[in-house]
């Protein structure tokens, strides 16, 4: 008989129109690749099953001869030999489906991984993380007993098959109670099954609902620590897991059920076997070695009953975590072929003059039936120079940079690179001309060299060292023990240090357009004049484009577009939009520091500038 392991729950897929079959298909769509190593274990399957079936008919004929006083040596040599084979050949069968199932779960894995990488941003943003990542560790891990319970179902059908059959052989009226009671055993547990299958599922879908819960929590531990709020969040998160857990009870309770079943059925079958086979025997119509034999069988007949419960239950789970692994598939994929120029254009260069970057009266969306958050917006990105982009929040600036960067397609217009169609470009040659760092500036998981090598992994230690110095980092990391290689989880890496590594790896090797979604947000005054001294380096050589909330950012703006509601509503330097733009001088005024200090009531209005550019420092007026 084949190895099995005990039941295991699996996850939710909604019942489909198509039944059971589909949803087995996805299943089997995992184990397909290796059909040759399937199919040589079930050939080892049918042979150890083989062995089993033997043996009690070697045992009867051990039996005969005994009363018969011949030789035992010839069966007895059968008997161990069939022992012996049994064995290692069920010991091969149970080595290769168990490196068959981590083949398959590897495969699983792999799949999702890359999928979520080429995924669209959307797609991916609109599902929990910590769901996402279940996918990849708890419902792969469901295949890997599901993927030789094909094989297990097989085997233990035949072995049932072929157990019933010698059954029969040996005596017809035994095997009619024999069957009686496999027919009512398999009703109770065909009917107990189901319910087994949907406590499993509901149980794995609490599973991916606290996974994201918990997620989410550990992602912002300081601000649920600073807010008194660990016990409320833990509640809430244990809530979920004792809904895991009730329905993971409830089909530990339904399996033992099962299980209880089988066992105590086949238990009595065999005590009345054993009476009526008794009965027989006194009466001559059976010999006592073919009582012994049939006694054998039915103790026998527990493995493929055992066996095939496991295997339907694995199955079920199985067939569920493959339609929720299958469900990935239906994630957008970013990657498109560029739609070459012909004709003559085709041998037409990329423009060397004009603007790096341009939206055409460009509108977009991040879904079918939601708003639009970028509505014709025409601005140009000069080769060089400095621009900045404000607004308030929710205007859409976060938005042109998801359009530069190709995580969102636009629904209207059209964006041009070195005055080509962004269409004509893939996304790798497009991203390849932009560096960028998000507004979380966020850092991967390894050493700050990791960090820094991560676009470029050729970058020399020199280069390394030169970025570093632009974000006043250099006297830090050669601070460190570990130095470049000190990992990014260690405490003495601050939160604004990282997001300067943020910002060093982007510059590394800056090519054609460095995009910087408020990258001043957390570091200190000297740090940020630091960096805008490197904006300002970058700008004479490349364009900077920035999305920018603290006012500094803007005073050094060659040029600064105002959004609101999706739209530019003015371009232009910050003195010209000062004067002329009544949203503007909002936000100005808005980001006023109070500077008293405990002496006449002052303020530093930033949108003041010195005939020399510099801010300058006037009375409030409401405070005079």
């Amino acid at each position: 008989m084949t190895a099995s392991a005990p039941p295991v729950p699996g996850p939710t897929t909604p019942p489909t129109a198509n039944g059971r079959f589909p949803r087995l298909r996805l299943l089997t769509s995992f184990i397909a690749p290796h059909w040759r190593v399937l199919l040589l274990g079930l050939v080892l399957g049918m042979i150890a099953n083989a062995a089993g079936l033997a043996t009690p008919m070697v045992t009867k004929w051990v039996l005969d001869s005994l009363g018969a006083s011949a030789s035992m040596t010839g069966p007895i040599s059968v008997l161990l030999v069939l022992v012996v084979v049994g064995a290692a050949i069920s010991l091969w069968q149970w080595i290769l489906l168990g490196t068959l199932a981590e083949r398959v779960v590897l495969d699983a894995r792999t799949s999702i991984v890359r999928r979520y990488l080429a995924a669209r941003i959307g797609a991916l943003t609109r599902r929990p993380t910590g769901e996402l990542v279940t996918r990849v560790t708890s419902d792969t891990g469901l295949l890997h007993q599901a993927s030789s319970s094909i094989v297990g179902l097989v085997n233990g059908a035949l072995a049932l098959v072929g157990t019933l059959v010698l059954m029969g052989v040996l005596d017809l009226v035994l095997l009619g109670c024999t069957i009686a009671a496999v027919i009512v055993v398999g009703i109770i547990m065909a009917t107990l099954m189901p319910s087994i299958a949907k406590a499993q599922e509901q149980a794995q879908e609490s599973v991916g609902q606290l996974g994201g819960a918990l997620e989410g929590a550990l992602r912002a531990i300081r601000t649920v620590k600073a807010s008194r709020a660990e016990t409320r969040q833990g509640d809430k998160i244990i809530v979920t897991a004792r809904d895991s857990a009730a329905h993971a009870v409830r089909a530990a309770r339904r399996t033992a059920q099962v299980w209880t079943i089988a066992w105590t059925g086949i238990q009595l079958s065999i005590i009345v076997i054993l009476g009526i086979g008794a009965w027989r025997a006194q009466l001559g119509l059976l010999e006592i070695s073919s009582l012994i034999a049939f006694l054998l069988y039915a103790f026998q007949l527990m493995g493929p009953i055992t066996e095939l419960t496991q295997n339907v239950t694995a199955l079920q789970a199985g067939i569920a975590a493959a339609a929720r692994i299958r469900e990935i598939e239906a994630l957008e994929l970013e990657h498109r072929e560029p739609v070459r120029p012909t004709g003559p254009a085709a041998d037409r260069p990329a423009a060397t003059d004009g603007p790096v970057l341009a939206f055409e009266g460009v509108s977009a969306r991040y879904g079918p039936d939601s708003p639009q958050v970028v509505r014709d917006v025409t601005l140009e990105v000069p080769r060089r120079g400095h621009i900045a982009i404000v607004g308030p929040s929710g205007a859409g600036k976060t938005t042109l940079f998801s359009l530069l960067l190709r995580f969102l397609e636009p629904e209207h217009g059209e964006l041009r690179l070195n005055g080509r169609p962004y269409a004509s470009y893939t996304n790798d040659e497009i991203r390849a001309r932009l560096a960028y760092v998000e507004q979380e500036t966020p850092v991967l998981p390894g050493t700050i060299r990791d960090n820094l090598l991560f676009t470029h992994p050729d970058a020399t230690d020199e280069e390394l060292r030169s970025v570093l110095a632009a974000v006043q980092l250099d006297e830090k990391v050669a601070s460190l023990e570990d130095g470049l290689d000190t990992d990014l989880t260690a405490s003495q890496v601050s939160g604004g240090q990282r997001q300067r590594i943020a910002l060093a790896r982007a510059i590394l090797r800056t090519p054609d357009v460095l995009l910087l979604d408020e990258a001043t947000a957390q570091v200190d005054g000297l740090t940020e004049a630091a960096l805008h001294r490197c904006i300002q380096q970058r700008a004479a050589t490349g364009a900077v484009v920035t999305i920018a909330h603290r006012l500094s950012t803007v005073l050094d703006a060659d040029r600064i577009a105002v959004m609101e509601d999706g739209r530019i509503r003015a371009q232009g330097t910050h003195a010209e939009l000062y004067a002329t733009d009544d949203l503007y001088r909002q936000l100005i005024e808005a980001l006023r520091i109070a500077a008293d200090g405990g002496k006449s009531p002052v303020h530093v209005l930033d949108a003041g500038i010195t005939p020399a550019g510099e801010p300058a420092i006037r009375p409030d007026p409401a405070l005079a």
